[in-house]
């Protein structure tokens, strides 16, 4: 329970909990399948097309043993439940919350989408419209499964500004006044997370462009860079590329907007100033899984979107629960090696913990290991 309080971005996402391991426990490399609902095409006219259903299958390896270890004295275990559990328990658990947090916020790295002016703090509607935009674009459902989440500074920002002046909403407009929080707005539901990320631009250099033309996939061979650079991007680096544009993966229709690409690794330059950019989305001009109108021309200017050289910025996300997943295993159970253990896992929320702990005789002590 405390572990479920004091998760933020984590809450908002989707959560699995596999109990293949419920028996034997899982070991680090586990894989879990998640299954990818496919895309079809709408078909004109009386004649029958049928159309294959082939379900995607998208592996998350589960590589990630979060761990506090503490010993207690023997004294504090004598303490009431109430009492270790606020002083002893929640203070080791908000750590490991925080830290899962942390990981999932990572994950900006992998979204193409970007709105607001980094480094201008978001004061107004105008962001916060536009990712809802985004989404929408995206074929991203409108309910109640839309979260944003922003830094310490990020929710100061939009709390003190428009908001407390134009909102008509009075229960709302208190909430903010009070708890200084933005709560449920503009089809979002908002939260504050300190282990928001911090995106780090590279120094770029020169005047990167498309060489080649009719590229598609997941790379893109530029160049223009600046000659025999080590790093030129570090990842997470968003950027546009003139005439081609998103589509809505329902329709497959522009959306009069430019596709947005992100760089999903560091990318260093030749001695010739050439390199290849790992980007998502891939760049696909025709079917299901299309994601543009066309691929970039060749000599086509890479408009970088994420900030200058060299700046850092912090990234709040919006985002739908399904756009990320968490995935929890059970941890093997070893009391069969002579240690106190106690393993809990909620299919329903999607948690499993372990904690085991053994008597240290020389110092009257119990060390304690919290999974």
């Amino acid at each position: 329970m405390l572990l479920e309080n004091d998760l933020t971005f984590t809450k908002q996402v989707s959560r699995n909990y596999d109990d293949r391991f419920a028996v034997a426990g899982a070991k680090i490399g586990a894989v879990y399948n998640l299954r990818i609902a496919p895309n079809f095409s709408v078909t004109s006219g009386p004649n029958l097309a049928v159309q294959n259903y082939t379900e995607t299958q998208f592996p998350i390896t589960v590589n990630q043993q979060k761990h506090i270890d503490v010993s207690f004295s023997s004294a504090e275990l004598t303490l009431s439940m109430q009492d270790f559990s606020e002083r002893v328990l929640a203070p080791q658990i908000a750590q490991l919350a925080n830290a899962i947090d942390a990981d999932g916020l990572a994950q900006y790295v992998n979204v193409y989408k970007s709105v607001g002016v980094p480094g201008t703090p978001n004061t107004t509607f105008a962001p916060f419209l536009a990712a809802g935009v985004a989404l929408d674009n995206s074929g991203t459902p409108r309910d109640r499964d839309r979260a944003i989440v922003l830094s310490p500074q990020g929710q100061a920002d939009a709390v003190g500004g428009q908001f407390t002046t134009v909102f008509n909403d009075q229960d709302t407009v208190g909430k903010q006044y009070k708890n200084g929080t933005m709560g449920p707005a503009l089809g979002f539901k908002w939260s504050m997370d300190q282990n928001v990320a911090s995106l780090v631009s590279g120094p770029m250099g020169g005047t990167p462009v498309i060489s080649g033309a009719g590229q598609t996939g997941a790379t893109l061979t530029v160049t223009g860079w600046t000659a025999a650079a080590a790093s030129r991007l570090l990842g997470g680096e968003t950027f546009t590329l003139p005439a081609v544009f998103e589509v809505n993966p329902m329709s497959r229709t522009s959306v009069g907007k430019l596709q947005s690409f992100t760089v999903t690794g560091p990318v260093a330059s030749d001695g010739a100033g050439a390199a290849t950019i790992p980007i998502s989305p891939s760049i696909v001009t025709t079917g299901t899984g299309q994601t543009v109108t066309a691929s970039p021309a060749n000599g086509a200017a890479l408009t970088f979107t994420s900030g200058a050289a060299n700046t850092s910025v912090p990234v709040g996300l919006a985002f739908h629960k399904q756009a990320f997943a968490f995935v929890a295993v059970d941890l093997e159970d070893v009391s069969k090696y002579g240690a106190w253990g106690s393993r809990v896992s909620d299919p329903q929320i999607g948690l499993s913990v372990r904690v085991t702990r053994q008597y240290a005789i020389g110092s009257d002590t119990v060390p304690c290991r919290i999974n």
